[in-house]
Protein backbone atom coordinates (compact mmCIF):
# COMPACT_ATOMS: atom_id res chain seq x y z
CA UNK A 1 0.00 0.00 0.00
CA UNK A 2 1.35 3.42 -0.97
CA UNK A 3 1.27 5.81 1.96
CA UNK A 4 0.97 9.55 2.15
CA UNK A 5 3.90 10.92 4.14
CA UNK A 6 3.90 14.16 6.10
CA UNK A 7 6.50 16.92 6.44
CA UNK A 8 8.98 15.57 3.88
CA UNK A 9 12.00 17.67 2.86
CA UNK A 10 12.00 18.30 -0.89
CA UNK A 11 15.68 19.22 -1.21
CA UNK A 12 16.85 15.62 -1.89
CA UNK A 13 14.31 15.36 -4.72
CA UNK A 14 15.57 18.37 -6.69
CA UNK A 15 18.71 18.80 -8.79
CA UNK A 16 19.38 22.06 -6.92
CA UNK A 17 19.28 20.16 -3.60
CA UNK A 18 17.32 23.10 -2.23
CA UNK A 19 13.86 23.26 -0.70
CA UNK A 20 11.84 23.03 2.49
CA UNK A 21 9.27 20.40 3.46
CA UNK A 22 6.06 19.42 1.72
CA UNK A 23 3.09 19.09 4.03
CA UNK A 24 2.23 15.83 2.27
CA UNK A 25 4.33 13.69 -0.06
CA UNK A 26 3.77 10.45 -1.97
CA UNK A 27 5.70 8.41 -4.54
CA UNK A 28 3.56 6.84 -7.28
CA UNK A 29 4.78 4.14 -9.66
CA UNK A 30 1.70 3.55 -11.80
CA UNK A 31 -0.74 5.80 -13.63
CA UNK A 32 -3.58 4.48 -11.46
CA UNK A 33 -1.66 5.57 -8.37
CA UNK A 34 -1.04 8.97 -9.97
CA UNK A 35 -4.75 9.45 -10.57
CA UNK A 36 -5.62 8.33 -7.05
CA UNK A 37 -3.06 10.70 -5.53
CA UNK A 38 -4.59 13.62 -7.41
CA UNK A 39 -8.02 12.55 -6.19
CA UNK A 40 -6.73 12.33 -2.61
CA UNK A 41 -5.48 15.92 -2.87
CA UNK A 42 -8.90 17.02 -4.02
CA UNK A 43 -10.66 15.08 -1.27
CA UNK A 44 -8.14 14.11 1.46
CA UNK A 45 -10.74 13.10 4.05
CA UNK A 46 -11.58 10.06 1.92
CA UNK A 47 -9.52 6.97 2.87
CA UNK A 48 -8.17 4.76 0.12
CA UNK A 49 -5.04 2.95 -1.02
CA UNK A 50 -3.00 5.91 0.20
CA UNK A 51 -3.69 5.21 3.85
CA UNK A 52 -5.96 6.74 6.46
CA UNK A 53 -8.20 9.71 5.97
CA UNK A 54 -7.13 13.14 7.19
CA UNK A 55 -10.09 14.64 9.08
CA UNK A 56 -10.30 18.38 9.02
CA UNK A 57 -8.17 18.79 5.90
CA UNK A 58 -9.86 20.41 2.93
CA UNK A 59 -8.89 20.18 -0.72
CA UNK A 60 -5.13 20.62 -1.13
CA UNK A 61 -2.93 22.17 -3.79
CA UNK A 62 -0.83 19.51 -5.48
CA UNK A 63 2.32 19.46 -7.55
CA UNK A 64 3.63 16.69 -9.82
CA UNK A 65 7.37 16.23 -9.30
CA UNK A 66 9.55 14.52 -11.90
CA UNK A 67 13.35 14.60 -11.84
CA UNK A 68 13.37 17.83 -9.84
CA UNK A 69 15.21 19.79 -12.55
CA UNK A 70 14.19 23.22 -13.82
CA UNK A 71 12.54 24.16 -10.52
CA UNK A 72 13.37 26.13 -7.37
CA UNK A 73 11.55 24.99 -4.25
CA UNK A 74 10.98 27.55 -1.52
CA UNK A 75 12.84 27.33 1.77
CA UNK A 76 9.38 27.32 3.37
CA UNK A 77 8.42 24.23 1.39
CA UNK A 78 5.07 23.42 -0.19
CA UNK A 79 1.67 23.69 1.49
CA UNK A 80 -0.08 20.77 -0.12
CA UNK A 81 0.64 17.36 -1.66
CA UNK A 82 3.77 16.73 -3.74
CA UNK A 83 3.36 13.69 -5.99
CA UNK A 84 6.70 12.17 -7.03
CA UNK A 85 5.87 10.62 -10.39
CA UNK A 86 7.76 7.39 -11.04
CA UNK A 87 5.25 5.85 -13.45
CA UNK A 88 7.84 5.03 -16.10
CA UNK A 89 6.73 2.13 -18.29
CA UNK A 90 7.21 2.49 -22.04
CA UNK A 91 6.92 0.39 -25.18
CA UNK A 92 7.03 0.43 -28.95
CA UNK A 93 3.42 0.91 -29.97
CA UNK A 94 3.69 0.59 -33.75
CA UNK A 95 4.20 -1.41 -35.86
CA UNK A 96 5.42 -4.12 -33.50
CA UNK A 97 4.73 -4.95 -29.87
CA UNK A 98 8.28 -4.76 -28.55
CA UNK A 99 8.28 -3.68 -24.92
CA UNK A 100 10.93 -2.30 -22.60
CA UNK A 101 12.49 -5.71 -22.07
CA UNK A 102 13.06 -6.26 -25.79
CA UNK A 103 16.51 -5.84 -27.26
CA UNK A 104 16.00 -5.80 -31.00
CA UNK A 105 13.26 -5.09 -33.49
CA UNK A 106 12.24 -7.71 -35.99
CA UNK A 107 13.46 -7.19 -39.53
CA UNK A 108 11.61 -5.45 -42.30
CA UNK A 109 11.53 -1.81 -41.16
CA UNK A 110 12.00 0.56 -44.04
CA UNK A 111 14.35 3.49 -43.61
CA UNK A 112 11.48 5.98 -44.03
CA UNK A 113 8.97 4.18 -41.82
CA UNK A 114 7.75 5.93 -38.68
CA UNK A 115 7.56 3.96 -35.47
CA UNK A 116 5.88 5.13 -32.28
CA UNK A 117 7.20 4.95 -28.74
CA UNK A 118 4.63 5.42 -25.98
CA UNK A 119 5.92 6.30 -22.51
CA UNK A 120 4.32 7.05 -19.17
CA UNK A 121 4.89 10.57 -17.89
CA UNK A 122 7.37 9.57 -15.17
CA UNK A 123 9.75 7.89 -17.62
CA UNK A 124 13.01 9.79 -18.00
CA UNK A 125 14.18 11.12 -21.33
CA UNK A 126 17.57 9.51 -20.62
CA UNK A 127 15.98 6.05 -20.36
CA UNK A 128 14.02 6.60 -23.56
CA UNK A 129 17.15 7.71 -25.41
CA UNK A 130 19.04 4.59 -24.35
CA UNK A 131 16.17 2.30 -25.27
CA UNK A 132 15.46 3.89 -28.65
CA UNK A 133 19.16 3.85 -29.52
CA UNK A 134 19.29 0.10 -28.93
CA UNK A 135 16.21 -0.27 -31.11
CA UNK A 136 17.92 1.86 -33.79
CA UNK A 137 15.22 4.52 -33.60
CA UNK A 138 16.08 8.19 -34.03
CA UNK A 139 14.46 11.35 -32.66
CA UNK A 140 15.16 11.52 -28.95
CA UNK A 141 18.97 11.57 -29.10
CA UNK A 142 18.91 15.34 -29.62
CA UNK A 143 18.06 15.69 -25.91
CA UNK A 144 20.97 13.66 -24.55
CA UNK A 145 22.24 15.08 -21.28
CA UNK A 146 19.01 16.88 -20.35
CA UNK A 147 17.51 15.87 -17.01
CA UNK A 148 13.76 15.51 -17.55
CA UNK A 149 10.80 13.17 -17.43
CA UNK A 150 8.30 12.86 -20.26
CA UNK A 151 5.83 14.98 -18.32
CA UNK A 152 8.43 17.68 -17.75
CA UNK A 153 9.49 17.59 -21.39
CA UNK A 154 5.94 18.36 -22.53
CA UNK A 155 5.45 20.94 -19.79
CA UNK A 156 8.33 23.06 -21.10
CA UNK A 157 8.52 21.91 -24.73
CA UNK A 158 11.99 20.45 -24.16
CA UNK A 159 14.52 21.81 -26.63
CA UNK A 160 18.16 21.82 -27.62
CA UNK A 161 20.31 22.67 -30.63
CA UNK A 162 20.62 20.00 -33.29
CA UNK A 163 23.93 18.21 -33.73
CA UNK A 164 25.02 20.76 -36.35
CA UNK A 165 24.13 23.63 -33.95
CA UNK A 166 22.18 25.20 -36.80
CA UNK A 167 18.66 25.16 -35.33
CA UNK A 168 16.69 24.43 -32.19
CA UNK A 169 14.84 21.11 -32.07
CA UNK A 170 11.80 20.78 -29.83
CA UNK A 171 10.12 17.77 -28.27
CA UNK A 172 7.00 19.03 -30.06
CA UNK A 173 8.70 18.12 -33.35
CA UNK A 174 8.41 14.39 -32.60
CA UNK A 175 5.29 14.34 -30.42
CA UNK A 176 2.39 12.40 -31.93
CA UNK A 177 -0.11 12.72 -29.09
CA UNK A 178 -0.70 12.21 -25.40
CA UNK A 179 -3.10 10.92 -22.78
CA UNK A 180 -4.25 13.68 -20.42
CA UNK A 181 -5.89 13.60 -17.00
CA UNK A 182 -8.35 16.47 -17.00
CA UNK A 183 -9.10 18.55 -13.91
CA UNK A 184 -12.54 16.94 -13.72
CA UNK A 185 -10.95 13.47 -13.47
CA UNK A 186 -11.66 12.35 -17.03
CA UNK A 187 -8.98 10.97 -19.35
CA UNK A 188 -8.67 12.35 -22.85
CA UNK A 189 -6.45 11.53 -25.82
CA UNK A 190 -5.09 14.73 -27.36
CA UNK A 191 -2.94 15.61 -30.34
CA UNK A 192 0.05 17.93 -30.50
CA UNK A 193 -2.09 21.01 -31.22
CA UNK A 194 -3.68 20.74 -27.77
CA UNK A 195 -0.42 21.78 -26.08
CA UNK A 196 -0.11 25.16 -27.83
CA UNK A 197 3.65 24.79 -27.66
CA UNK A 198 5.99 27.76 -27.63
CA UNK A 199 9.55 28.43 -26.50
CA UNK A 200 9.72 26.99 -22.94
CA UNK A 201 5.94 27.05 -23.01
CA UNK A 202 2.86 24.83 -23.21
CA UNK A 203 -0.78 25.04 -22.18
CA UNK A 204 0.13 23.00 -19.10
CA UNK A 205 1.46 26.22 -17.55
CA UNK A 206 -2.04 27.67 -17.45
CA UNK A 207 -4.37 24.73 -16.78
CA UNK A 208 -4.42 21.82 -14.33
CA UNK A 209 -4.34 18.98 -16.84
CA UNK A 210 -1.73 16.30 -16.17
CA UNK A 211 0.15 14.25 -18.76
CA UNK A 212 -0.35 10.53 -18.15
CA UNK A 213 1.58 9.29 -21.17
CA UNK A 214 2.92 10.53 -24.49
CA UNK A 215 3.61 8.98 -27.88
CA UNK A 216 6.66 9.99 -29.89
CA UNK A 217 7.20 9.49 -33.62
CA UNK A 218 10.63 8.00 -34.32
CA UNK A 219 12.41 6.89 -37.48
CA UNK A 220 14.87 4.04 -38.08
CA UNK A 221 18.56 4.94 -38.02
CA UNK A 222 21.71 2.89 -37.44
CA UNK A 223 22.77 2.82 -33.80
CA UNK A 224 26.19 4.20 -34.70
CA UNK A 225 24.66 7.35 -36.18
CA UNK A 226 22.44 7.89 -33.16
CA UNK A 227 25.43 7.47 -30.87
CA UNK A 228 27.33 10.14 -32.81
CA UNK A 229 24.63 12.68 -32.00
CA UNK A 230 24.55 11.60 -28.35
CA UNK A 231 28.33 11.91 -28.06
CA UNK A 232 28.37 15.30 -29.78
CA UNK A 233 25.70 16.69 -27.47
CA UNK A 234 27.34 15.35 -24.33
CA UNK A 235 30.73 16.69 -25.42
CA UNK A 236 29.21 20.13 -26.12
CA UNK A 237 27.59 20.19 -22.68
CA UNK A 238 30.80 19.12 -20.97
CA UNK A 239 32.61 22.08 -22.57
CA UNK A 240 29.92 24.72 -22.16
CA UNK A 241 28.14 23.86 -18.92
CA UNK A 242 29.36 23.86 -15.30
CA UNK A 243 30.85 20.62 -14.06
CA UNK A 244 28.28 18.39 -12.38
CA UNK A 245 25.50 20.83 -13.36
CA UNK A 246 22.71 18.19 -13.17
CA UNK A 247 23.51 17.71 -9.47
CA UNK A 248 24.03 21.27 -8.24
CA UNK A 249 21.82 23.48 -10.42
CA UNK A 250 18.37 23.65 -11.98
CA UNK A 251 19.71 24.01 -15.51
CA UNK A 252 19.44 27.27 -17.43
CA UNK A 253 17.80 29.95 -15.29
CA UNK A 254 16.66 32.49 -17.89
CA UNK A 255 15.02 32.29 -21.28
CA UNK A 256 16.85 33.50 -24.37
CA UNK A 257 15.78 36.93 -25.63
CA UNK A 258 15.47 36.61 -29.40
CA UNK A 259 19.09 36.57 -30.61
CA UNK A 260 20.53 37.30 -27.17
CA UNK A 261 21.75 34.38 -25.09
CA UNK A 262 21.01 35.04 -21.40
CA UNK A 263 24.44 33.85 -20.29
CA UNK A 264 26.21 36.36 -22.52
CA UNK A 265 24.03 39.20 -21.24
CA UNK A 266 24.78 38.28 -17.61
CA UNK A 267 28.50 38.11 -18.37
CA UNK A 268 28.34 41.44 -20.17
CA UNK A 269 26.99 43.23 -17.10
CA UNK A 270 29.78 41.77 -14.97
CA UNK A 271 27.87 39.29 -12.82
CA UNK A 272 29.60 36.08 -13.88
CA UNK A 273 30.90 34.41 -10.72
CA UNK A 274 28.80 36.59 -8.37
CA UNK A 275 28.10 34.88 -5.03
CA UNK A 276 25.26 35.44 -2.59
CA UNK A 277 25.29 33.16 0.43
CA UNK A 278 25.83 29.61 -0.79
CA UNK A 279 24.76 30.29 -4.38
CA UNK A 280 26.94 31.43 -7.29
CA UNK A 281 26.40 32.53 -10.85
CA UNK A 282 28.57 29.98 -12.62
CA UNK A 283 32.01 31.06 -13.77
CA UNK A 284 31.68 28.62 -16.68
CA UNK A 285 28.23 29.56 -18.01
CA UNK A 286 26.53 32.61 -16.52
CA UNK A 287 22.99 31.33 -17.18
CA UNK A 288 23.53 28.69 -14.49
CA UNK A 289 23.28 29.31 -10.77
CA UNK A 290 25.23 26.77 -8.73
CA UNK A 291 24.55 25.50 -5.23
CA UNK A 292 28.01 25.65 -3.67
CA UNK A 293 26.82 23.33 -0.92
CA UNK A 294 24.83 25.51 1.44
CA UNK A 295 22.61 27.58 -0.85
CA UNK A 296 19.09 28.49 0.14
CA UNK A 297 16.22 29.24 -2.21
CA UNK A 298 16.42 32.86 -1.02
CA UNK A 299 20.10 33.02 -2.07
CA UNK A 300 19.15 31.85 -5.55
CA UNK A 301 16.18 34.21 -5.71
CA UNK A 302 18.37 37.15 -4.68
CA UNK A 303 20.79 36.35 -7.51
CA UNK A 304 17.91 36.08 -9.97
CA UNK A 305 16.58 39.48 -8.94
CA UNK A 306 20.06 41.01 -9.05
CA UNK A 307 20.57 39.72 -12.60
CA UNK A 308 17.20 40.98 -13.78
CA UNK A 309 17.67 44.44 -12.31
CA UNK A 310 21.27 44.82 -13.53
CA UNK A 311 20.48 43.67 -17.09
CA UNK A 312 17.47 45.98 -17.12
CA UNK A 313 19.50 48.96 -15.86
CA UNK A 314 22.51 48.48 -18.13
CA UNK A 315 21.11 46.87 -21.27
CA UNK A 316 17.40 47.79 -21.10
CA UNK A 317 16.38 44.18 -21.57
CA UNK A 318 14.00 42.06 -19.49
CA UNK A 319 15.20 38.57 -18.59
CA UNK A 320 12.44 36.10 -17.81
CA UNK A 321 13.15 32.96 -15.75
CA UNK A 322 12.55 29.64 -17.45
CA UNK A 323 12.56 27.71 -14.19
CA UNK A 324 9.39 27.24 -12.11
CA UNK A 325 9.07 28.48 -8.54
CA UNK A 326 7.42 25.95 -6.25
CA UNK A 327 5.99 26.78 -2.84
CA UNK A 328 5.85 29.97 -0.78
CA UNK A 329 8.06 32.83 -2.00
Amino acid sequence: MVQIQENVSLAPYTTFHIGGPADYFVVVTTLDELREAVQWAKDPHTPGVFGPSTPGVGALPYFILGTGANILVSDKGYRGLVIKNEAKAFQISHPRGVNKSGNTLTSGVGSNQEIFLTAESGATIADLIEFSKKQELSGLENYAGIVSTVGGALWQNLHFLNSGRSKTVYIADILEGASILRENGSIEEVDKAYFQFGYDQSILHTNKDIVLSATFRLTPMPQEEIQKTIDANLEWRAKKHPKNAPHCSAGSIFKKIEQYGAGRLIEKVGLKGKVIGGAQISEVHANFIINLGSATAQNVLDLIHLVQQTVKDQLHLDLEPEISFIGEF
